[in-house]
């Protein structure tokens, strides 16, 4: 038997029938055998094609669950031998002493803070046990929030009675100013500076914060008028927080009284979000002095220098620049180079805008991508005892009187070593998509990845075939069409040696290179006629 040719070979390998008969993707064999159409083989097409149009419906329906990008929340209590400590803000709820004011800060913040009329100034300097301005009192020509803030503020020289970390002493060294709504504020265990952050290894009473503060109720300011900034309370408002996260004591923190020994047990909690398309959180700080415009990206590149993203400090960017903007300054406890506002500034347009801004909740602030929060449970007892109370009278040189209505204890530790892991984690991930549609494959048509090899191997093979083998043909047509022309038999037929001589071929004189090759490839097919004579040129 003749082997078959190259053509031949090539034909089997584009056929559809020879495909199907050693492709393992499942009934196509019998659907493309041997043999015409039976209705064995039309049952096989369509169980086939049913199969086949489930399996892409399940494909599909996968593909649109894995685009809308869901997410689960995973709760888990983890435990650690070491914890780092919180930060722990704490702010006196007077915000200036009544011995530090002067006639010039009463003529500058006077009404903007404490809603006294310029006639008023003697009175309530009166009501302070402070002398009137003396005569000719001239009024400093600019004034500085901060500077009063700072100068009249409560220091914690003079609050701090006693401090200790994990049965170690401490004192105001171990303590940050920052100013915060409240005014001057102190944080222990901040990390400024690039401090090292204290950690404990244990849990429970004792193995924390300890501090016993003075309130310094003697100095708190007398009520004057009934304003929006008057407050009736008298302690220290504290704030746990992370060192990452900017202090919002006055919406946020819990309030300590004096009189009372202050429990508060922590648990720290590690929150993890997923970031866009599957959750919304954010890691990219903020710039408090970029301003956006209608063409800016939303927020500035983040800067080395830059602290680290938080919901917090994205919601106080968001409202310095939003006061910046309709005021031309910044509040004192705002970030930012803007100037800070005036006492005026601050009465009339600055403290308008916040409140208005915050009541609306126009700061869109997304959560961030890591971040660390503190659950509290408070418990209280009274303070001091009558034995306590002498005691401690003795050591302060206070009456008891005194140490029983403006001291008090404030105990802050974690109730254990463990903390609690909230993560966000894709609900179905790429390589479960993967799966299901390999599943599905297997299970619908009985393919796998490599069935997809063979079909782009056989689509190869026919473009091969098809389509290349059609342009070659087209390439090689007139060559076989002059080469048909000389060897037709009508021509030339080598019967017995007889052939026709090369010069009765019939030939036109438009054609003499044709007859020249007619003549050519007659010699060479007709072994008789090369002893005849050749058509003279």
């Amino acid at each position: 038997m003749k082997p078959p040719g190259p053509e031949e070979a090539q034909q089997r390998a584009s056929d559809i029938r020879v495909f199907a008969s050693s492709c393992t993707l499942h009934g196509l064999g019998h659907v493309f055998g041997p043999g015409g159409l039976t209705v064995r083989r039309g049952l096989w097409a369509v169980a086939m094609l049913l199969s086949l149009a489930t399996f892409l419906y399940q494909v599909a329906d996968r593909v649109s669950y894995y685009q809308e990008f869901h997410h689960q929340t995973a709760l888990e209590e983890r435990e650690s031998h070491r914890l780092t400590f919180p930060a722990i803000t704490l702010c006196n709820i007077n915000p200036l002493r009544r011995s530090r004011l002067t006639p010039n800060d009463l003529h500058w913040a006077g009404p903007a803070l404490l809603g006294l009329d310029p006639t008023e100034h003697t009175a309530f300097l009166r009501a302070l046990g402070r002398p009137p301005a003396p005569p000719g009192f001239m009024p400093s020509p600019t004034f500085d929030m901060a500077q009063l803030y700072s100068r009249a503020g409560h220091t914690l020289d003079d609050m701090l009675l006693d401090c200790s970390y994990r049965g170690q002493p401490c004192g105001p060294e171990n303590f940050t100013a920052i100013f915060t709504r409240m005014g001057q504020c102190y944080t222990f265990n901040s990390g400024a500076g690039g401090a090292e952050l204290l950690t404990t290894t244990k849990g429970g009473a004792g193995n924390g914060l300890e501090i016993m503060l003075d309130v310094q109720q003697e100095e708190y300011l007398p009520i004057w008028k009934d304003t929006e900034e008057t407050l009736f309370e008298v302690g220290i408002r504290v704030q746990i927080h992370s060192q990452e996260e900017p202090p919002l004591i006055d919406q946020l923190g819990f309030g300590v009284a004096p009189g009372y020994q202050t429990f508060v047990s922590c648990q720290q909690q590690q929150l993890s979000f997923l970031p866009p398309p599957w959750g919304d959180c954010s890691s990219v700080s903020l710039d408090p002095d970029f301003e956006p415009g209608p063409s800016d990206p939303p927020d500035p590149p983040s800067t080395s220098s830059s602290p680290p993203y938080s919901l917090m400090g994205c919601r106080l960017v968001c409202e310095t620049r939003y006061v910046a903007r309709k005021c031309g300054c910044r509040m004192m406890h705002m970030p930012g180079g803007a100037p800070v506002c005036s006492p005026q500034q601050h009465k009339d347009c600055a403290r308008v805008a916040l409140d208005a801004m915050q009541r609306k909740d126009a700061c869109a602030c997304p959560n961030p991508c890591a971040s660390t929060r503190y659950a509290k449970e408070l418990s209280m007892v009274r303070i001091p005892s009558r034995a306590a109370a002498r005691y401690l009278a003795r050591k302060f040189n206070r009456s008891e009187a005194y140490i029983a209505e403006n001291v008090l204890v404030l105990d802050i530790f974690f109730e254990a070593l463990n903390y609690e892991a909230v993560e966000q984690k894709k609900a179905y991930e790429m390589s479960a998509l993967l799966g299901d549609i390999g599943g599905q494959m297997g299970l619908f048509i009985g393919a796998s990845l490599l069935t997809i090899l063979e079909i782009l191997d056989y689509l190869c093979e026919v473009f091969q075939d098809r389509v290349l083998g059609y342009f070659w043909n087209r390439r090689r047509s007139p060559k076989h069409s002059s080469t048909n022309l000389a060897s037709h038999p009508s021509l030339c037929h080598h019967q017995d040696s007889v052939c026709l001589p090369p010069h009765l071929l019939p030939c036109h004189a438009a054609l003499d290179l044709l007859c020249s090759w007619g003549h050519t490839l007659a010699s060479w097919t007709c072994p008789a006629c090369r002893a005849l004579p050749s058509s003279p040129q």
